[in-house]
């Protein structure tokens, strides 16, 4: 009697223990990811903060950003002349086209690049359709980066709306849209100076002479290229504008630098 008593509290105490432990694990599990998720969002917040505030700063910095690709053809032109150069940019890659050529964003973002979101179709009629059609857009741009680059869950956290916020086409679409980035842990950015290659076509010559026209007296610079060649190839002139930039003492960084 008194064996099969010992026997039964030494079943309870080591049941008791097993619980005990599994109690524990989840309290320590929950509280490692509840602590992850504020890391991570007190870091997209002040990511987000930073980039709205991108041009309040009185350092001469310049952000290279490319729009619409990528691109088979102009892409590895410019990322070759970017690793040369040993410079950082950040790409603002359309969905489909990154679920077209994922290898040419992989290089990218293992090169250091900053890779962002221009939109999944960058179709104003699909992406103001509705508001889940405005999300989806972004959020299967974010899926297709996060596939490239082997990262679930991807958010670059920075939008660049197609044309630009600041242009007319759509404009009240965008005014309307533009409040659900926060939803979505989101901001957006535009650009300060550019080069024009996405406009009409330019000589060489004409699109540094376009880059140094809207970049004068300007301490923070972002400025828009297009590494695709619809119109211009902006890879021609790309040793000159870093060279030129260089030569105004700009320190060239990219959207990794504001995290």
């Amino acid at each position: 009697m008194f064996l099969k008593i010992f026997l039964l509290n030494k079943k309870i105490l080591i049941v008791a223990f097993l619980l005990l432990i599994l109690f524990i694990y989840f309290i320590l599990y929950f509280s490692n990811t509840v602590l992850l998720a504020s890391t991570y969002n007190n870091e997209s917040d002040k990511f987000i903060d930073s980039i709205n505030n991108i041009f309040e700063g009185n350092e001469k910095v310049a952000y290279l950003t490319f729009d619409d690709g990528p691109n088979p053809s102009i892409t590895p032109k410019i990322l070759d002349i970017l690793e040369k150069e040993n410079i950082k940019a950040t790409f603002f890659v359309i969905g489909k086209k990154v679920e077209e050529y994922p290898k040419i964003v992989n290089r990218a973002y293992k090169e250091g690049h900053y890779i962002a979101n221009h939109g999944y179709s960058h179709n104003n009629s699909l992406l103001y359709k509705n508001t889940d059609s405005f999300i989806n857009e972004i959020e299967k741009t974010d899926l297709a980066i996060g596939n490239a680059i082997g990262i679930s869950n991807y958010c670059s956290h920075v939008f660049r709306f197609p044309n630009g916020f600041m242009s007319n086409i759509y404009k009240d679409k965008k005014n309307k849209y533009v409040n659900y980035l926060a939803d979505i842990g989101y901001t957006y950015i535009d650009w300060n100076a550019l080069n024009k290659d996405s406009e009409q076509k330019y000589t060489k010559e004409q699109l540094l002479n376009n880059l140094i026209s809207s970049s004068k007296t300007k301490n923070t610079l972002v400025i828009l290229m297009h590494d695709t060649n619809d119109v211009n190839d902006s890879s021609i002139v790309l040793k000159d504008s870093i060279d030129y930039l260089k030569s105004q003492g700009y320190e060239f960084r990219n959207f990794y630098n504001l995290k």
